[in-house]
């Protein structure tokens, strides 16, 4: 599942992109947070599920009737299973050949979300048929089975009925064993009205008139392959679609709303090319006749893999041509590789429970960039997962509230990676596994130590800082490597300090894409020698930045490698990593931010799309942080001289033969010019919006959101009603998103609760509600302070509208994340004590030790950077 909203959106906010980390775009590693829980007892086990549902699109309910054969190995005189906001009208027992046997009684534990169904007498070993009449409710709650609004073209509101299981809501739509390891067969029938789309995990096998109502039909699906509950799907609406065929003849159908065929015909063609690929990859068969895509007015998470029927929002899997920017493109691509992966790794071979659940999502966030560099070879996937992923995983990782399995590797360790994965499937398909049993595989293809080197990375919580010191003796360079944990709030020094064993590889300036010399750290301290190294030429530390660890050179080393940033003699991926590595450090208080400020300067030549998108993100880090100061201006004219130079060289129009990185490029480039106030930016984004409205010129769709951004950050009550009448007349759920996140920008007080009121509004679509907000929290000083308020007080509508989903997570954490005063954490930790919320709780935590953190930083360094910002404009003496 992709728990992210929407693509990159780094002229958006002060704060990192949307898509920010490896773990706040999946859920890795944590079981949803409740009270302590009993796993379901192991006497009663389901084999297949007969389940027939009949919902209501005018009342919202459903009814539903599960004929379940279940195999009893001992005997007992009750069945436990889970179930959440269900009536059970009957229950009944008949075992092979025998009688009937009516349940007595149903006992539901409403905290645990199970019921028990108690028999007058024990039913004995073997197999039988649990039958289970009941209703429920299709809720507004965005899981388990519930109801999306959507608006037909005729103006009319209507309802879909759709499904969201991952990870325990499958129970609130029939009574089930929703554990990932209790696995079955699924025969799945539908009555719905005769004018809906009705589909499930497989084809069609049987479409019927209803005999009790002639506007009803009865749509009877294929048998499911063995599989877990969560994965389990149906949608019942209208849809319009386009299909296609994989070349190893699995049927692509793109599910999109009526009248928008058009907008599915780019995911479809990356689909169709990217199933033929993981089947090669893995040597393992993509295992089901067909496989829809399909877009959902109201869903909380990216997308979800369900097998064979996988849902998306709208804006992770529609494209329209004309309308639809660049990020957009490049966001579909890598959500649909990222849930098709899923259709092997998670939904054939599943984790054997929640703990295990990074095996799932760390490998299809890994490999959906192997899928989209496969399919776009043009966008240069990998420097951005570097950006995108790895470092923001690397952010998470180093605070105290971190925990452990979050790693992500590329598979530098091992060449045999493919032949592994394929040992794996085939072992463990159909049946679940645990991390031990991916390291066993991988061990055994590689013949290299696989599962003690990632033992140390996955059993303990976070990863280490590698220090580096160097010596010139004749032609060798004599290195001095260490490792200690690192910390967000500066290198651990505790009693125990872990060690990891870390693949470290070498590079030099004779060769800056070549590894030099491999080597694995596995104690405290080692030195190295690296022989035929001049002493005017550079060494540098994990070429192509796949180490999951951070570097501090000594200051001699880094020195020597500015001129490779300034040259572009050091990959783009390793100009990032240095950039990054100092601004974290500089963070901990391992230096000083002034050290990045002046390395950041030797980026002027800088080409790269990604190393530039990772430099803004970082500075609006900072920019957000300075706001705390009476010298914000000052690091505004640090961004406009920054950027400057690369934004007259790209200037507002696309050239012949540009691709997809410029396009991202530029749009990155003016809204951080336009936003931090450069004047010619601001005056031909006016014209341009001007333009725009009154139907002129219609702006390019890559540049909509640095425009929208530049005159909403300089605007005024006039401009932001113009953006809202944009906002209420806009068909594609990219434009309201796009106008939605950039709201925020504007500066007004009356203005920033204006925008506040609009995101609880019926105009937003409940799960877009939190990027509203989130963007005025990341836009200024007085829009975080705003933002908090508004959530404070209107924290009941907002935790019931969300609940104990990821989204109530995120609404926390893009409101208060930017805070820098200590007693703003104790505001943040005493409001959550007093209203809680179970499932957000690491991510309350994390949030106060951020602020913690922020203050800290601005405490030590806020004068010092004042002093260089203000000397690098002093007049020469």
């Amino acid at each position: 599942m992709l728990l992210c909203e929407g693509p990159p959106a780094q002229t958006l906010s002060h704060s990192a992109p949307s898509f920010v980390n490896a773990a706040g775009r999946k859920n890795t590693g944590t079981m949803p947070e409740r009270r302590p829980f009993v796993r379901l007892p192991t006497d009663v086990s389901p084999v297949n599920y007969g389940l027939c549902l009949k919902p209501d699109l005018i009342d919202f309910t459903f009814e539903g009737k599960l004929e379940a054969l279940v195999e009893v190995t001992q005997a007992t005189n009750q069945i436990v299973m889970n179930c959440a906001d269900i009536d059970i009208i009957t229950a009944s027992f008949v075992p092979q050949g025998g009688e009937e046997i009516n349940a007595t009684g149903f006992n539901y534990q409403n905290e645990d979300e199970k019921v028990t169904l108690s028999f007058p007498s024990a039913l004995q070993k073997g197999s039988g048929t649990l039958k289970i009449d009941f209703v429920g409710e299709l809720n507004d709650k965005m899981k388990g089975f519930y109801r999306s609004k959507y608006t037909t073209s005729a103006g009319d509101v209507r309802y879909a009925a759709v499904t969201q299981f991952e990870a325990t809501d499958a129970r609130r739509a029939f009574p089930c064993w929703d554990e990932p390891a209790i696995k079955a067969t699924f025969d799945i029938t539908l009555i719905v009205p005769k004018d809906r789309v009705a589909l499930s995990n497989m084809n069609v096998i049987d479409r019927k008139p209803y005999p009790d109502d002639e506007n009803l039909v009865e749509v009877k699906f294929a048998t499911t392959p063995i599989m877990s509950t969560y994965l389990v799907a149906f949608v019942i609406g209208e849809y319009d679609y386009v299909e296609s065929q994989s070349s190893d003849g699995v049927t692509v159908r793109v599910y999109t709303p009526v009248g928008k065929a058009e907008q599915g015909k780019f995911a479809l063609e990356v689909a169709t090319k990217t199933l033929p690929f993981y089947k090669d990859y893995f040597s393992v068969p993509y295992p089901l006749p067909k496989i829809d895509l399909i877009a959902i007015a109201d869903f909380a998470a990216g997308a979800m893999e369900n097998w064979g029927l996988v849902t998306y929002r709208e804006t992770a899997l529609l494209i329209d041509p004309k309308n639809s920017c660049s990020s957009s493109r490049q966001w579909v691509a890598l959500v649909v590789g990222h849930e098709l992966a899923h259709q092997w790794f998670g939904n054939l071979v599943t984790m054997e429970w929640w703990t295990h659940l990074w095996l799932n999502e760390g490998f299809a966030s890994w490999i959906e960039y192997l899928c989209v560099d496969h399919c776009f070879p043009e966008y240069d996937i990998w420097t951005q997962f570097v950006s995108a992923d790895y470092t923001r995983a690397l952010d998470l990782d180093a605070l105290d509230s971190s925990h452990p399995i979050e790693v992500r590797y590329k598979s530098h360790l091992i060449s045999d990676f493919g032949k592994g994965m394929n040992a794996y499937l085939l072992k463990f398909q159909n049946k679940n596994a645990s991390t031990e049993d991916l390291w066993d595989c991988l061990e055994q293809a590689s013949g290299k130590p696989i599962a003690a080197v990632m033992g140390s990375w996955t059993k303990q919580m976070g990863f280490p800082i590698i220090v580096v010191d160097q010596e010139q003796v004749s032609d060798d360079r004599i290195l001095k490597l260490s490792q200690k944990k690192f910390c967000a709030s500066g290198p651990h020094n505790g009693e125990e300090c872990p060690n990891w064993m870390v693949p470290i590889s070498i590079c030099t300036s004779v060769d800056p894409k070549c590894t030099k010399l491999n080597v694995l750290l596995d104690r405290p301290e080692t030195t190295i020698t690296v022989s035929g190294v001049g002493p005017d030429q550079w060494v540098k530390i994990n070429p192509g930045t796949v180490g999951f660890y951070r570097i501090q050179y000594s200051s001699s080393m880094l020195e020597s490698l500015l001129p490779g940033v300034r040259d572009l003699s050091l990959q783009p991926v390793d100009r990032l990593g240095l950039q990054n590595d100092l601004f974290s450090l500089s963070r901990a208080g391992m230096i000083s931010t002034v050290e990045v400020l002046k390395l950041m300067e030797a980026f002027v030549n800088e080409p790269n799309y990604t190393v530039w998108s990772d430099l803004s993100c970082n500075l609006g880090v900072l920019s957000s942080l300075l706001s705390h100061t009476d010298f914000h201006e000052e690091i505004q004219e640090f961004i406009r001289d920054l950027f400057t130079p690369v934004g007259l060289e790209l200037g507002w129009d696309s050239k012949p033969g540009e691709g997809h990185l410029d396009a991202l490029l530029r749009g990155l480039v003016l809204g951080k010019l336009g936003k931090a106030g450069h004047k010619p930016t601001l005056e031909e984004a006016r014209r341009r919006f001007k333009d725009h409205v009154e139907g002129k010129q219609i702006l390019p769709a890559d540049l909509r959101s640095p425009v929208y951004l530049t005159v909403l950050k300089h605007g005024d009550s006039t401009t932001l009603d113009t953006m809202l009448k944009l906002h209420k007349q806009a068909d594609m759920q990219e434009e309201k998103n796009r106008i939605e996140r950039v709201l925020g920008a504007i500066s007004a007080p009356d203005l920033i609760q204006k925008v506040l009121s609009f995101a609880l509004s019926e105009e937003v679509r409940p799960q877009d509600t939190v990027s509203v907000i989130g963007g005025v929290a990341g836009s200024s000083k007085q829009g975080r302070k705003a933002a908090w308020k508004f959530v404070k007080d209107n924290w009941e509508e907002l935790y019931n509208r969300y609940q104990g989903g990821f989204l109530i997570s995120r609404l926390i954490k893009l409101t208060v994340d930017g805070f820098a005063i200590d007693k703003m954490a104790a505001e943040v930790k005493s409001f959550f004590e007093s209203h809680p919320a179970p499932a957000a709780e690491r991510t309350v935590q994390q949030c106060c030790e951020n602020i913690l953190l922020n203050a800290a930083w601005l405490k030590r360094d806020a004068d010092d950077i004042h002093q260089y910002l203000l000397q690098r404009k002093a007049p020469p003496v």
